[in-house]
């Protein structure tokens, strides 16, 4: 989203801070990148940057020499270093009279997606007498939230998914009897309909067939896969984005079996999944049409207990859902009271999944869906899996 200085220091007001310090090196913060707008090619920056936002005044940077132009866009006053001693006593002046300044960092590294900024650096700034607290609010108001553009490109990206989740399912239906269907085949015909569809992503989609699908991150290589076979569960987990700048991602998975009749016991495992899904979407369009806040662990418990209700709280082993955005796991809150205690606020703008799983030792199930939130209410925004589809 466009820069929008009135804005961050109306926040930073009403936070009770002093400002928001910026701070990349070589790319290391994406966050601080995306935010002073240098997140496009062509703008590389190779030195140690920093632009501080007041809560009010002019803002102020502090740049190296051999990148003096770097962020002459934005808004404020540029102070050039190049040696050490100019850097000090840039930094110096850069924070004074700062008492509490939020900067990508999180206390115990407890969401390390906004946790950017290295430990050296926050040393830095403390000994200058400032208090550095954690910019994870900010980021989700200014870096998470999505403009009208990126949610038509979420909508597009997941009307391409889940065109290409159907065309597999009848791919593996049509060929599965022939004895040479494998995981891996299957995964590069869909890179194919990625291509065909403008998709991009950061990795191939994921079949899990049988045993493979009871891992939660596995993921099938050309050294490393499995026949599919009559008989077996299916899982497809696809993510990607269209491609052009501010794009964000869509992200689904899918529960097929490769018979005609779903075995019992497959579909009572799916159906926990199911129902602790809905669980959670539940609890966020009630809390958010009535206007009433909602946290990220909050989402997770309400999945987390329906699994745990039906016998298998150890089965399901990561959080409950994440954010979206420019990558496929967002600098947003993520719905975790697992992995961690994501105290963060679903705000309106923003967009995650929702997929809980069960992960046995013969097979595994997970159902994932994508949620936006406005102003107004929640809503999914594909289809959800109601049943897992016969291939048969």
């Amino acid at each position: 989203m466009a820069f929008d200085l009135s804005a961050i220091q109306r926040a930073l007001r009403e936070d009770g801070l002093d400002g928001w310090l910026l701070y990349d090196f070589h790319g290391s913060n994406p966050i601080a990148r995306r935010v002073a707008g240098l997140g496009g090619s062509g703008k590389l920056t190779t030195r140690r940057w920093y632009y501080l936002v007041p809560a009010s005044g002019e803002p102020r940077a502090l740049v190296h020499g051999i990148e003096r132009h770097s962020l002459a866009h934005l808004p404020g006053s540029r102070r050039i270093y190049a040696g050490r001693n100019e850097l000090e006593a840039g930094l110096d002046s850069l924070v004074q009279g700062m008492r509490r300044i939020a900067m990508e960092y999180s206390p115990n590294c407890a969401i390390p997606y906004v946790s950017r900024v290295d430990a050296g650096t926050v040393e830095c700034i403390r000994s200058l007498g400032a208090e550095v607290v954690s910019s994870g609010d900010l980021v989700q108001r200014f870096e998470a939230v999505w403009d009208d553009a990126a949610l038509a490109s979420h909508r597009t990206a997941s009307r391409h998914l889940h065109s290409i989740k159907d065309r597999t399912f009848e791919l593996i239906a049509d060929r599965v009897g022939g004895g040479s269907l494998t995981e891996y085949a299957v995964q590069q015909v869909m890179t194919g309909w990625f291509a065909d569809a403008g998709l991009v992503t950061d990795c191939p989609p994921v079949v899990a067939a049988q045993e493979s699908s009871g891992n939660p991150h596995y993921l099938p290589t050309a050294e490393e896969h499995r026949p599919i076979g009559r008989g077996q569960v299916v899982l497809l987990d696809l993510w990607g984005k269209i491609d052009r700048p501010g794009a964000v991602y869509a992200d689904i998975t899918w529960v097929g079996f490769t018979g005609s009749r779903v075995p019992p016991r497959a579909a009572a495992i799916f159906g926990a999944a199911r129902e602790a899904r809905d669980a959670a979407v539940s609890l966020v369009t009630e809390r958010v049409n009535a206007g009433r806040p909602i946290s990220g662990w909050e989402v997770d418990r309400a999945a987390r207990d329906v699994i745990d209700a039906a016998g298998y709280g150890d089965r399901f082993m990561h959080r409950t859902g994440h954010s979206l955005g420019e990558e496929v796991h967002g600098n947003g809150v993520h719905m975790d009271d697992y992995e961690t205690h994501d105290e963060r606020r679903l705000i309106p703008g923003t967009g995650f999944t929702i997929e809980p799983g069960v992960y046995l030792d013969d097979f595994g199930v997970r159902t994932e869906i994508n949620v936006y939130v406005d102003a107004a209410a929640a809503a999914v925004t594909g289809p959800r899996q109601a049943e897992i589809v016969p291939l048969g």
